[in-house]
């Protein structure tokens, strides 16, 4: 047997030029990063010129996996659709070879090895392995994640910032949130966590090979951010209790959660709620390449028994005894949109589809929800996978509220049509400002077409059903509120309204009461009992003070205070109830940059905080983070912190890439959390308009950096 000749020297992956086609250079540039349905070159260096000896010829081998459990021989010539190919092109002693993948394949860590065949076909050398990455390819016509708006795409795919929407329907606030999806070992966490999955464990190379279908990498995605039936990534709670961990306002960014549970073996982090466990996802389905937006929905209801009602308990105290039970009202609920064609179902339900990780209801024995398309839900098509009857509910069912006496026999006060499914929002693509996109989930409300959609859900009208609602009177009856600002006194109040002819005389029960977001009674701050006559034609007004006294040790981390109404007179048409949920203002943190910010060079931010409560905090803490420009980190505050009292602490870090950056600050305390360190959305919004009108596409506002490289000067945003 003739001995063979060496013929390779080196295989160059050109990881700068391919990561910087398939828009995978923030990732990095010392390992190949790209997206299926889009050619990349390697070059193979050789040892003669001509590299391959007369009559030989190359192939490459692909292993798929982290274990290489899927084998994958490319075709050296162009193949049929579906299939790995390549081309190669003979340049003095290089090859260059210009690798096809298909549209549909799957997405993970693969290996490629290159090897030398005679002319018989026998391998007679091979290149060592070389690892490299593939991404779902929302920029590929063929991929099932293709979404061809690049504004779109320098959005949902590109975007590490984001804006979380929460407050109430009336007083939406927002959280800044980083999702730091090419922050350092995050695409590796992210199939960390599909490796981890239970079908993974179960069977790999099954697992492996269905995570070319984004519906499936979803599914599954949304399933392991919730750590309820798997190795999940976050542990939800919502009771308040989180001394073995961190507090849910606490986080700012998901890098440090994926973080936390990569380097603890897979291991839940405690704690999570519904932003949380959506920003996560949007994280991690943002980094494998599918078009993901984070989305609110305000007034959102949890309809477990799938009746599209939600029935809300008193008793004769006009205390709620709806803790326990499933069906609830959320101020507010977070979830997720992601991008792609639906091939599991009729022709239709391509776009935009429902992803909910957090663990409410099962969905085939897992807490999961979705992808359900929204398309689905404003069509009242509640048959549709996967579980469009849940997301149905959440954004269209009836509000009941009833009285439960004592004998346990309920009396229904009345039937709220429209409450639920209120400014569903979202970031815009255009800024730093909010988009309202209720429409994509529901026609107006009270129109024709909202009655058909209801009617297709299966939906009954009550009145159809012998039911009518108890109020039929005259009295009518509202709740207004001054601002609420958190530590400070306000006024809410209760007016009765009679559009009758007679004096009718009432009675009016007012309490308010700390809830968390999710309606959960922490406490019950004040309560009032007024026996009234009001004149016809007239108004009688009920005012209640809010004082800090009242509502300041009960009050919960989401800084809600819910007041109900209760008009009740001797005629048994006129009983009536009314809720609003007041939303305490909280402070703002300020920031401001000090030096030149370029890449690799320090610089420092200036951060302040006045304490308004009329106590003095402890343990005070602020939270620093910002993709591109620094790892979470803790700034100790410099001791108590006394009523009205201003401090600064000062914050030093060396920006780590080039580009437009933001800055997140938290501060929380013993009893003050989840103050935030951004500018009020008014300004920013102004800016960013302005900035549009200009038709600049520079994101830059109130919370960014530009940091560029050392190679050229660059301007700090600072806030004003």
């Amino acid at each position: 047997m003739t001995s063979h000749k060496v013929v390779f020297r080196d295989v160059n992956l050109q990881c700068k030029v391919n990561n910087r086609a398939h828009h995978t250079e923030e990732i990095g540039t010392d390992r190949l990063v790209v997206r299926r349905g889009q050619p990349f070159s390697i070059i193979l260096h050789c040892t003669d010129s001509p590299p391959l000896p007369p009559n030989h010829q190359l192939t490459l081998v692909l292993n798929l996996g982290a274990r290489g459990e899927v084998v994958v021989r490319v075709s050296g010539s162009r193949a049929a659709h579906g299939t790995w190919w390549f081309s190669q092109q003979t340049a003095q002693s290089e090859v260059l070879l210009r690798v096809h993948s298909p549209a549909d394949a799957p997405v993970g860590q693969y290996s490629i090895t290159v090897l030398l065949l005679s002319s018989d076909g026998h391998i007679l050398e091979q290149s060592s392995p070389h690892s490299f990455f593939l991404l779902f390819n929302p920029w590929c016509k063929a991929d099932s994640v293709y979404l061809p708006d690049e504004e779109l795409l320098l959005e949902y795919i590109l975007n590490e910032n984001g804006i979380l929407y929460q407050g109430s329907w009336d007083q939406i606030t927002t959280l800044l949130w980083n999702f730091g999806q090419f922050e350092n070992s995050v695409m590796d966490i992210c199939f960390e966590v599909l490796d981890n999955s239970p079908a993974a464990l179960k069977n790999s190379e099954m697992d492996i090979t269905k995570r070319a279908d984004p519906v499936y990498v979803s599914r599954t995605v949304i399933a392991m951010v919730n750590s309820n039936d798997d190795r999940g990534v976050i542990f939800g709670r919502w009771d308040g209790e989180y001394s073995d961990g961190v507090a849910p306002t606490r986080w700012t960014g998901s890098v440090p959660i994926l973080r936390r549970w990569s380097e603890g073996g897979a291991q839940r982090v405690r704690y999570g709620q519904c932003w949380v466990f959506s920003a996560v996802a949007c994280t991690i389905l943002r980094c494998l390449g599918i078009p993901t937006r984070c989305v609110t929905n305000f007034t959102s209801a949890h309809d477990t028994d799938a009746n599209i009602n939600v029935d809300c308990l008193f008793n004769e105290q006009l205390e709620s005894i709806s803790q326990g039970r499933n069906d609830m009202i959320w101020n507010y609920h977070c979830w997720v949109e992601s991008w792609m064609s639906r091939e599991d179902l009729p022709e239709g339900y391509d776009g935009w589809q429902v992803l909910d990780p957090t663990p409410q209801e099962r969905s085939e024995g897992v807490y999961r929800c979705g992808p359900c398309p929204v398309k689905a839900v404003k069509e009242g098509e509640v048959g549709i996978k996967y579980d469009a009857q849940f997301v149905f509910s959440e954004v269209n069912a009836d509000v009941v509220y009833w009285i439960v006496h004592p004998d346990r026999e309920r009396t229904r006060l009345s039937v709220n049509h429209t409450n639920v499914g209120r400014n569903i929002s979202t970031k815009s693509v255009y800024g730093d400002y909010r988009e309202d996109i209720t429409a994509n989930y529901k026609y107006p409300e009270g129109s024709i077409m909202e009655r058909k959609v209801y009617e297709k859900a299966g939906k009954k009208v009550m009145r159809q059903n012998g039911q009518v609602d108890r109020h039929t009177g005259k009295l009518e009856l509202s709740i207004k509120h001054a601002q609420a600002i958190h530590g400070t006194d306000f006024d809410v109040i209760v007016e009765v309204h009679n559009a009758g002819g007679e004096d009718t005389p009432a009675q009016l029960t007012v309490t308010s009461n700390a809830v968390t977001y999710n309606s959960l009674h922490l406490g019950e701050c004040q309560r009032r009992t007024a026996n009234l006559t009001v004149p016809a034609q007239k108004a009688h007004k009920e005012v209640m003070r809010l004082r800090y006294e009242h509502y300041g040790a009960c009050v919960s981390e989401h800084n809600l205070i819910r007041v109900t109404a209760l008009l009740q007179t001797s005629s048994e048409q006129d009983v009536i109830l009314q809720e609003v949920n007041i939303l305490l203002k909280m402070p703002k943190l300020h920031i401001k940059m000090i030096g030149e910010a370029m890449v690799s060079r320090k610089l420092t931010a200036h951060i302040s905080f006045t304490n308004p409560l009329p106590i003095t905090l402890t343990r005070g803490v602020f939270t620093v983070e910002g993709a591109g420009l620094t790892g979470a980190q803790e700034i100790q505050a410099p001791g108590n912190i006394g009523p009205g009292q201003d401090v600064v602490v000062k914050f030093t870090f060396k920006p780590i890439r080039a580009g437009l950056r933001k800055l997140l600050v938290d501060f929380d305390s013993d009893r003050l959390r989840d103050v935030k360190g951004f500018m009020p959305d008014a300004l920013a919004d102004g800016i960013l308009r302005n900035l549009f009108k200009l038709g600049s596409h520079d994101k830059t506002g109130p919370w960014c950096v530009r940091v560029r490289s050392q190679k050229r000067l660059l301007g700090v945003f600072s806030p004003l």
